[in-house]
């Protein structure tokens, strides 16, 4: 599958209609929101905290592990461009 980093939030939500959700679409959907919160001007540190903050979702290890990725994703938006 080859899809396209989306560009804004509702084609990120249109990834849930995908036959299967896999790690493919989960990487899509990361860097899709990383491209759009760099577009508003947000900072990786910014970021860091959303994901960090307590939530009902993931425990504190998922969201650790969450930020680590994202924070990795945003390195790589900034090495290519």
């Amino acid at each position: 599958m080859n899809y396209p980093i989306p560009d804004s939030p509702q084609e990120i939500f249109a990834l849930r209609h995908q036959p299967a959700v896999n790690e493919e679409l989960v990487a899509l959907a990361i860097a899709g929101v990383i491209k759009i919160v760099r577009a508003q001007g947000q900072s990786l540190e910014e970021v860091t905290a959303q994901v960090l903050a307590d939530d009902s979702l993931l425990d504190i290890q998922q969201r650790r592990w969450l930020s680590k990725v994202v924070a990795q994703v945003w390195d790589s938006f900034s090495q290519n461009g």
